[in-house]
């Protein structure tokens, strides 16, 4: 599929392997996740912070990132029907994110998301802006400290999208 770079324009992923584990996963752990799925041709296989970080973290990234989607934004992959479903499908993904990364083995990884969790809580909780940046740079960091060039600027384009800004 080809990538867009507008941020106007959803970037639709190369590899839609990542997006079925999301769907696929989630629809096996629970009726309520798998009834909570978008229809299929709703979904937006948007890559917003994984092409930040690479492999082997952007399944795990993008999964936690969907789950900060579902509780503050606008979710690519799910629409819960009430605020209830949001919260606990929300955590869901994050507690499932945080397990795929863990696989990876570094210790570090984990500690990152967890921070950046944490850090965007807070940012929400006062009502501040940056969150977008504290991924940008969790991801840059978790991708081995470079990206390149206008990356940055592209996955903030599109998480303000994603956020509704």
């Amino acid at each position: 599929m080809p990538r867009s770079t507008s941020p106007s324009r959803p970037l639709r992923t190369s590899t839609p392997d990542l997006w079925d584990a999301i769907t696929l996963e989630a629809a096996a752990e629970s009726p309520l996740w798998r009834d909570s799925l978008r229809p299929e041709e709703e979904r937006e296989a948007v890559e917003v912070f994984s092409a930040l970080c690479g492999d082997p973290h952007a399944l795990g990234l993008e999964t936690v990132y969907e789950g900060y989607l579902v509780h503050y934004g606008r979710p690519r992959l799910f629409a819960p029907p009430d605020d209830d479903t949001a919260l606990l499908l929300g955590d869901y993904l994050y507690a499932h994110g945080l397990v795929r990364i863990a696989e990876s083995g570094e210790v570090e990884a984990v500690r990152e998301l967890a921070e950046l969790i944490s850090r965007c809580a807070h940012l929400r909780a006062e009502q501040l802006e940056g969150d977008g940046e504290v991924w940008a740079e969790t991801a840059v960091r978790l991708g081995g400290g470079a990206a390149e060039a206008g990356a940055v600027e592209r996955a903030l384009a599109l998480h303000r999208l994603q956020m509704g800004r």
